[in-house]
């Protein structure tokens, strides 16, 4: 039986309950962008939230709709990075206490935001080499301790938060997406897009995106049922996980139009380009749907697309990193091209 989509009504109250800490980022046309791929590329600029991703919103509004007695034992929270600054800032808004395990090999600059941003109200602890083993070491401290998990992407609450960031677009933007291009890790936020979309605009094509070193909806499609990975890569951090929700896999696996995996290096060459040509700072995910576009270059033309820029907590000491990775999936494609 399919999952039932999130109620439009559930998602303007979400609207309502978070416009206090949430920035209604730009939905602007990219000229750099259509005149290359011969379309109308529009970027949502999620990257210019306060905690610089999407993740806040869903973060916000499941955390402020807990009841006292809920959470008097304090917040954890399990997160690679955005979803720990969302509930970073949550906890001190709300003024309460979380405890944020995130993995040990997080960029540094992630980490130093969280506790930047949630000063007093928040403890970091770094255990774990991926999302998925910082999620059982949270989940284990928060049945010891008697307190209160708050899932990055597995939650309808932080799902419909999430979907707020598709009914702007919506409100922004009156005329017909042809196609709306979104990052998947764990799944939250396209499941938010699914949301909104098929009910508001059920003729855009919906996306899916995952990196090639983590594609576990990909896979999960596949089988026909929820997989968890084996090993992943986690260069990109912020959408690298070994299994996705439960929520998120019906909802793709009844609404999703198409999923498909980009590779590390390229989504690095669009890093580079982004902050070369655009001046626009993103982490990995951010450049994910940019990066989608060039596999739809044929599809596309003369039509009207939406990429979400989901997030812009990079570490600038990745860069060596970031341009090796480019620089080998250049050789790799000229090699392709040439032979």
């Amino acid at each position: 039986m399919a999952l039932k989509l999130i109620d439009i009504s559930a998602i303007k109250k979400a609207q309502k309950n978070i416009e206090e800490i949430v920035i209604r980022t730009p939905f602007n046309k990219n000229s750099n962008y259509s005149n290359k791929f011969k379309a109308n590329i529009f970027f949502k600029r999620e990257d210019l939230q306060k905690v610089k991703s999407f993740k806040i919103r869903g973060a916000f509004n499941k955390i402020s709709l807990l009841n006292s007695k809920v959470i008097q034992n304090n917040i954890v929270c399990a997160s690679a990075g955005n979803h720990a600054q969302g509930v970073a800032q949550s906890c001190k808004m709300l003024n309460l206490f979380g405890t944020i395990f995130m993995p040990v090999n997080t960029p540094n600059q992630k980490v130093n935001q969280v506790k930047k941003i949630g000063n007093n109200n928040i403890e970091v602890v770094l255990i774990g080499d991926n999302y998925d083993e910082s999620h059982n070491a949270a989940i284990s401290f928060c049945q010891s301790n008697n307190q209160t998990y708050v899932h990055p992407f597995d939650d309808m609450d932080i799902i419909t938060g999430q979907g707020t960031l598709f009914l702007e677009i919506i409100q922004q933007f009156p005329k017909q997406l042809d196609y709306l291009f979104v990052p998947i890790g764990g799944g939250g936020m396209i499941s938010g897009a699914i949301s909104v979309f098929k009910q508001l605009s059920p003729n855009t094509k919906i996306i899916g995106i995952e990196p090639a070193g983590a594609p576990a909806m990909k896979n999960s499609l596949e089988n026909g049922k929820n997989i968890t990975l084996d090993s992943i890569d986690v260069f990109v951090d912020g959408a690298s996980v070994k299994r996705v929700g439960e929520i998120s896999f019906k909802f793709c696996k009844e609404y999703l139009d198409d999923i498909i995996v980009i590779d590390e290096g390229e989504i690095c060459q669009n890093l580079i380009d982004l902050h070369k040509n655009e001046n626009i700072w993103v982490e990995p995910a951010g450049a994910m749907s940019v990066s989608a576009l060039r596999k739809y270059s044929d599809k596309i033309i003369g039509k009207n697309i939406a990429c979400i820029i989901c997030g812009a907590n990079n570490d600038e000491s990745r860069m060596p990193e970031i341009e090796k990775k480019a620089l080998i999936w250049n050789d790799h494609i000229n090699t392709l091209l040439n032979s």
